[in-house]
């Protein structure tokens, strides 16, 4: 066997020196992953405490410096801010010509493309958009978690390679999508896992109140398996008493939430109209027991005075009587699924193999031409708080 060390990556010398305009989960994370990788963070900014206190975590002995100077000191520059404070961000470095040409300039947003930093390019920077689709605690765990992460990817042709290259450098999956396409791209990730959050706490509440001691054991099992379902077999991993018809025990959920927790009904409600319309078109639901399953749902939505962008009767706008495959006469409910279980189907393309940090490629680094501009840029008070998306996602 042999005993040889494998060299450290910090011995390895670096090929670019990285700084992040916002010290918040995401900038920490993706910074410390870089360093991992062999480059080199020499800068960082932050505005809390908090975002110091992180940055001294996860960058320790990296300095704290305004933006414009974080930029005049790093060829690639991550730019961790909320949202809605990019846009500004980028106008006000550009502006004050502390954007350097040749500068790689990443932004993290899930909401924007590479557009955004127009800006910079014009003032030769090389725009890249790497979104990472993952939550952030603002811990180490984050840089391990990075491992099998997909990025979404937005950036000039020309760029592409040089993009792809850093997110598997930080051990990420690259995931390319179009300029025009992230804002759906962004909506869907924050309806799959934001809301799936509210869902989980609602539910962990509602069993306290029923006498459940551990809730979050008992909903761990469960919910794994539910997700792991779900994206092995989509729609087809639909169960309980909507996707049966059990029209009687949605009702008796309705009056319990209605008693004990008001504020969760719509909710309930407008889940239980999006599951009915996807297992009818999906042939989950009998026909035969949507138009009392659907009665319910409408009475219980104009009793609580909700109603879904369509109408009562649930997204696809159909009648309560037919549902939206035009289902026809009512039927009572067995009580029974009348369809196979769907379990696991032994499917291993949810499982990934990387390369790791050292499947980096030379079209990351770019050339630089060290200009120093001496500009003042803006100062930490314009900035947000923390990352783009709040730690996601």
């Amino acid at each position: 066997m042999s005993t040889s060390q494998q060299p450290d990556p910090r011995d390895r010398p670096a090929r670019l020196t990285v700084g992040a305009v916002g010290a918040g989960r995401v900038g920490s994370a993706l910074a410390a992953s870089l360093r991992l990788a062999g480059h080199r963070p020499v800068a960082v900014s932050g505005v809390s405490d908090a975002s110091r206190r992180r940055a001294g975590l996860m960058l320790p002995d990296v300095p704290l410096v305004p933006p414009a100077e974080v930029l005049q000191r790093a060829d690639l520059v991550l730019l961790t801010v909320p949202d809605d404070t990019l846009p500004g961000l980028v106008e006000g470095l550009a502006e004050t010509g502390a954007v350097r040409p040749g500068q790689l300039l990443v932004h993290t947003s899930g909401r924007y493309g590479a557009k955004v930093l127009d800006p910079a390019l014009r003032a030769g920077a090389l725009p890249l958009a790497l979104h990472p689709a993952m939550t952030f605690t603002g811990t180490p765990v984050d840089v391990q978690r990075l491992a099998g992460c997909s990025f979404g990817v937005t950036a000039p042709e020309e760029l592409r390679l040089a993009a792809e290259a850093l997110v598997i450098e930080m051990g990420g999956e690259p995931e390319w999508i179009a300029e025009e396409m992230r804002p759906l791209y962004h909506a869907a990730l924050a309806l799959g896992a934001n809301h799936l959050v509210t869902l989980v706490a609602q539910s962990m509440e509602l069993l306290r109140e029923a006498g459940v001691e551990a809730p979050d054991r008992m909903l761990g099992p469960l919910l794994g398996a539910a997700l792991d379902n779900a994206l092995r077999s989509g729609d087809a991993a639909l169960t309980g008493p909507v996707a049966r018809g059990d029209a009687g025990t949605v009702a008796a959920h309705v009056g319990e939430l209605r008693r004990h927790a008001p504020q969760t009904v719509a909710g309930y409600l407008a889940m239980a109209r999006a599951t009915a319309d996807r297992a009818l078109a999906h042939g989950l639901l009998k026909p035969e027991l949507a138009e009392d399953l659907l009665g319910v749902l409408a009475d219980a939505t104009g009793a609580t005075g909700t109603t879904g962008p369509t109408g009562a009767s649930g997204p696809s706008g159909a009648s309560s009587a037919t549902g939206p495959t035009g289902a026809g006469t009512a039927g009572g409910s067995d009580g029974t699924d009348g369809r196979p279980e769907h379990g696991h189907h032994g499917h291993d393309d949810l499982d990934h193999g990387h390369d790791g940090p050292d499947s980096s490629q030379d079209g990351a680094g770019h050339g630089h031409d060290g200009l120093d501009h001496g500009h003042d840029g803006r100062g930490d008070e314009d900035l947000g708080d923390d990352d783009g998306d709040g730690g996601n996602r």
